[in-house]
């Protein structure tokens, strides 16, 4: 059972932005900025491009909303989709607030968000949607 599995079952918490049957959203709590969130599928796949099609596609659109919700907390120029998925060998997309190219990095020395910080800015998002 992957870290995100345990995320979804409840058994370690999260700063969740949004759910559905099918994916979660929530925040990174190494964000490479505030309101770096994660989206992840309910079913435990390693790659992106593994997960069946209907996944595939609708993955997209439950993060649009979340996406407009970051871009309007934040007030960034865009939200863009960032795949990685070494971290976690569950597939998984980054929705990161960015400016400038610049942005893009997703480890500058991640540090940990405090509870604190992570709390405000799930409340910040989570009002906009």
């Amino acid at each position: 059972m992957t870290l995100f599995s345990k995320i979804i079952v409840g058994e370690i918490p999260c700063y969740k932005i949004a759910e559905n049957e099918k994916f979660l959203a929530f925040l990174d709590i190494f964000p490479a900025m505030p309101g770096h969130t994660l989206v992840i599928p309910k079913v435990e796949t390693d790659r992106l491009f593994d997960l069946p099609e209907t996944y595939l596609k609708d993955i997209l659109v439950f993060a649009k909303p979340v996406a407009r919700a970051i871009q309007n907390a934040f007030n960034t120029d865009r939200v863009n989709i960032i795949t990685v998925g070494f971290e976690v060998p569950h597939a998984h997309i980054h929705l990161l607030p960015m400016n400038n190219m610049h942005d893009m990095n997703l480890f500058p020395g991640k540090k940990k968000a405090s509870d604190e910080a992570l709390k405000t800015v799930q409340e910040k998002i989570v009002s906009l949607l």
